[in-house]
């Protein structure tokens, strides 16, 4: 396979592992909804936090590629994340 590819692979592993953790968080932690926990998020300017503890699944992803011998794919999951980081910095720059 490409290197580009290998990289973009493991650049949307990042971003679905990011989702999939925000979710699960809300899930575990929060006593209302999906999209209400959101939206309070939002309303009150910690949607950052969300995001950030969202990305904590990321770190399973980048070592789990590392340990069976996918560097370019961690790679990816590391570009997702600082893609994620730079959201977060542009969000509380503009509120």
């Amino acid at each position: 396979m490409g290197k580009n590819k290998e990289i973009l692979i493991g650049f949307i592993v990042g971003i679905i592992a990011n989702t999939f953790g925000t979710l699960l968080y809300i899930l575990i932690f929060s006593d209302l909804g999906i999209v209400d926990t959101f939206n309070a998020a939002v309303s009150q300017g910690h949607i950052g936090s969300l995001l950030a503890l969202g990305a904590i699944l990321n770190l399973i992803a980048f070592f789990g590629f590392l340990r069976i011998k996918r560097d370019l794919r961690a790679r990816g999951v590391m570009l997702a994340t600082l893609v994620t980081a730079l959201i977060i910095l542009l969000y509380k720059v503009m509120s």
